[in-house]
């Protein structure tokens, strides 16, 4: 047995949370296993940038009554040390779903100039929430926005929610909108590193949503997006496209990336997991444009709290794993917190988060998808990169990463089934058998010497 293998297990079965065991605990000297799990140091792939969750002022409205131990407990939970260690955020323009209603940072219509600009309702609880996490990492987190409505006056329907367009003429100064959210966020001193053009724009939601095709898109990015963040000397920030499911990603990347003019701008291309697995059309956008980069920007499960559910985690853990195998970057979780019902927000579209709140006695319950999550981000650190890990055996799912000093891998073994799993863990000359228990996820941290 290799001392230099350090494991970590969380377990359906045990009370094994991210807690690391003996590699003698699980191993199994049996030498007639065929499946094996090969860890290709050599073949490296992608680098990290990290994963995240993200800011709602849903989640803020319940982090801002919470006592100051509590609050600590979160940030310390997702952004400590001790905890997931979060490098990435996603927040709002204007309101979304997991807001309390509908709001827009410039309510006045015939305000062209943007005078009005605002960001009074974000400082009630978001900005505070934001500040404390930045606090905590550092500064080190890197923070996208991302609109779901532009305000009511500049759309065809006159109202954030139930779809609607952005009227023609308005095209230019909802522009200039995104560069003055960048710039007053800024000013708060909240660093922004970058947003995407619109939240799910083939999606008519019940809630504050604004319809694109792949062609308008284009050509927002094309002739007024890009160049407003060229006048305001903002084209640092990265711009992602899409933003929706993974089902027709490949077309909607298509239209735009094909395009030199509109290309130009974009970094990469984001998606979420609402329509099925679809991985394979992460890694087609890839090999069709290996020059822009791949984000997940938001999943979560729908339809209520789901508290104590071990599903939650292993879809987390499978969504991860193959996203990241097929060239994604980032990985950004929805909600940072809700509460006991999933909410709230101002549709009762309630969900799960990986940390709920009972908001009554102010107990923290942690659910599987927290300490799933974690067992990618305590161990794949920004700067990283994937290696390729080659798996004989169907019934397990599986990331290696290498350490950007080459110091150490980083293996993630997830086993969904309900029998234990044994599997041959190869990486150059270390070799080991591992019996994985069922319902489990092991991170195994190979020291190379």
């Amino acid at each position: 047995m290799n001392d230099n293998l350090k494991l970590f297990i969380t377990s359906k079965n045990s009370s094994d949370r991210i807690f690391q065991i003996s590699p003698k605990e699980i191993s199994n000297k049996n030498a007639n296993i065929s499946s094996e799990l090969t860890v290709e140091t050599h073949k490296v792939r992608q680098e990290i940038l990290g994963f995240g969750g993200s800011f709602t002022e849903s989640s803020s409205s319940i982090y801002k009554e919470l006592d100051q131990s509590k609050k600590e407990e979160i940030i310390e939970a997702y952004f400590g040390d001790d905890g997931n260690k979060y490098s990435m955020a996603r927040t709002h323009i204007n309101s979304c779903d997991f807001s309390l209603g509908n709001y827009a940072h410039v309510e006045k219509e015939n305000d062209p100039e943007l005078n009005t600009f605002s960001l009074a309702r974000n400082r009630i609880s978001l900005i505070p929430l934001i500040k404390d996490a930045l606090q905590k990492r550092k500064n080190k987190i890197r923070i996208m926005a991302s609109p779901w409505s532009p305000p009511a006056w500049m759309k065809t329907t006159g109202e954030m929610n139930f779809g609607g367009k952005l009227k023609d003429e308005y095209r230019d100064i909802w522009a200039d909108y995104y560069c003055k959210f960048i710039e007053h966020y800024e000013n708060e001193g909240i660093p922004m590193w970058g947003l995407s053009v619109q939240n799910e724009p083939e999606a008519k939601q019940t809630w504050d949503s604004c319809l694109y095709t792949a062609e308008e898109e284009r050509d927002f990015i094309k002739n007024h997006l890009g160049p407003s963040l060229e006048r305001h000397n903002l084209l640092n920030k990265k711009v992602i496209i899409w933003d929706h499911n993974r089902d027709i990603m490949v077309k909607r990347a298509r239209t735009v990336l094909s395009d030199p003019k509109a290309a130009k701008y974009v970094w990469g291309t984001g998606f979420h997991w609402y329509c099925g697995d679809h991985f394979d059309n992460v890694q087609q956008v890839h090999d069709e444009f290996p020059d822009k980069q791949l984000i997940f920007t938001e999943g979560c499960q729908e339809g209520g709290p789901h508290i104590g559910s071990w599903d939650l985690g292993e879809r987390y853990a499978t969504s991860i794993i193959n996203d990241l195998n097929r060239w994604t970057v980032a990985w950004i979780d929805w909600n940072l917190i809700l509460n006991e019902k999933g909410g709230p927000n101002h549709v009762g579209n309630y969900c799960s988060a990986p940390i709920i709140v009972d908001t009554k006695s102010q107990e923290l319950l942690y659910q599987s998808s927290y300490y799933y999550i974690g067992h990618f981000s305590r161990f794949i650190m920004p700067g990283d990169k994937i290696v390729n890990s080659v798996n004989t055996n169907e019934n397990i799912e599986v990331l290696s990463s290498i350490k950007k000093d080459g110091g150490s891998t980083q293996t993630i073994i997830l086993n969904k089934n309900d029998g234990d799993v044994e599997i041959k863990y190869n990486r150059d000359q270390i070799r080991s058998v591992f019996t994985i228990p069922k319902r489990s996820i092991i991170t195994i941290v190979d020291k190379h010497i």
